[in-house]
């Protein structure tokens, strides 16, 4: 019996981890990185992981998958603990919170030895969510942007054989679409995404949160923005409904335009089958005037390094081959998530592909979402506001006035 729990133990001691310098090793010998990736990238990461560690044979990468319904939860949690992750997905909405905390670290000192690091390598509008504090502390994986979605062959019914290029065009065209005898809007705006008015107050010249931290939601070039978007409610040109099911009507003919990202560009295809290629476009979206510039919101996510991390040269290694230009293309392929990388779009993947070009000519215009810690809570002040006056009939300046004095305070904390 003493002879077989000796074996025992020693078979124990040689298959498990052991931890060298704070840093956790298998047994044989390579160091444990562990990663903690969100939502449906379990499949994508994965993918990609074996290729890092031919790269890197001393590495081995331990994931975790978190869904996004959870994951600020436990973000917080492992920050207190200090028992998170090496390498830690971000929501780029979630950047400022955590580096104002001193939780994220800075990777300054890694750009030198892994230049795809590097901001200079990334749209502009991404970069904006990199640094905090003049710290570079998020590297972008993938982004999202927004377009407008029309139906070709709808729209040249009433006249436009392209997508409307302006604010006065775009209330023409949903106008002209309009026809309540067959269940038709013109569009469809949704006010309960908080990123929902700010390309638009963005074209107005509007900055939404100013330079020093105030709220400008009660200034004129955002009250005009308000008058414009809900006057599609008031006219009846888009739905209040909340259950309007978007695709089927797409196909139908029912919403001829929306506004969304790319996973709408692939729901399409997968479930509208029926709907030919010629039939469906996407536009930039339109900019005030004819011949300005467009603007739209910037989404994704970006990788991120706990300051507390026991492995933080490794998890510079595994970020800096995340932003490389042929990894984001092997992610693209996988699941058409954009790349952030600006080289990677000079692959052939990307070539005769006009849907796809869309969302790039986007990408150099779209910007993110104020980039303050507070964001998400001010965004609930404004989709409420957007309720009060499309459905409740508010008057629009009362409600800006309430939401600005809210958002100040928020940003005041």
């Amino acid at each position: 019996m003493l002879v077989l729990l000796l074996i025992s133990s020693l078979v124990l001691a040689a298959c498990g981890n052991k931890e060298e310098a704070g840093v956790t090793t298998t047994s044989d010998g390579k160091r444990v990185l562990k990663v903690w990736g969100m939502g449906g990238e379990d499949n994508a990461i994965s993918t990609l992981i074996p290729a890092f560690e031919k790269k890197y044979p001393d590495i081995k990468v331990e994931t975790q998958f978190i869904p996004w319904d959870n994951a600020h939860d436990k973000l917080l949690t492992a920050v207190a603990s200090k028992k998170g992750p090496d390498v830690i997905q971000m929501g780029t909405t979630w950047i400022p919170e955590f580096a104002e905390a001193g939780a994220l670290l800075d990777l300054t000192p890694y750009t030198e030895e892994f230049p795809n690091l590097k901001p200079e390598n990334f749209f502009k509008g991404a970069q904006e969510t990199m640094t905090v504090n003049d710290q570079l502390v998020g590297i972008p994986w993938y982004l999202e942007t927004r377009v407008l979605f029309y139906r070709t062959d709808l729209l040249k019914q009433v006249g436009y054989n392209e997508a409307p290029k302006s604010w006065a065009e775009l209330k023409d065209a949903a106008t002209k679409l309009t026809d309540k005898s067959k269940g038709r809007y013109g569009i469809l705006l949704d006010t309960q995404d908080a990123a929902f008015t700010l390309p638009y107050a963005w074209e107005n010249g509007s900055e939404v949160i100013s330079s020093d931290n105030k709220a400008q939601f009660n200034q004129p070039a955002y009250i005009e923005t308000i008058e414009y978007l809900t006057s599609f409610f008031k006219e009846g040109l888009t739905p209040n409904e909340s259950d309007i099911k978007l695709l089927p009507s797409f196909g139908q003919g029912l919403i001829p335009m929306f506004v969304s990202g790319p996973w709408s560009a692939n729901q399409i295809k997968t479930d509208l089958p029926d709907l030919k290629s010629d039939q469906w476009a996407t536009a930039v979206i339109p900019p005030k005037e004819e011949g300005g510039k467009s603007a739209s919101i910037l989404g994704g996510s970006n990788w991120s390094v706990f300051s507390s991390a026991a492995n933080k040269d490794d998890a510079a290694k595994f970020i800096a081959f995340m932003s490389d230009p042929e990894t984001q293309v092997a992610k693209y392929k996988h699941d058409q998530d954009l790349p952030a990388n600006m080289k990677a779009w000079d692959n052939e993947v990307f070539n005769n592909k006009p849907i796809v070009q869309t969302f790039r000519d986007q990408l150099d215009t779209a910007r993110p979402s104020p980039f303050v810690k507070s964001w998400e809570s001010i965004g609930d002040l404004i989709k409420a506001a957007l309720q009060q006056i499309t459905i409740g009939g508010a008057d629009i300046k009362e409600q800006m006035e309430e939401v600005n004095t809210g958002a100040d305070s928020l940003l005041a904390e």
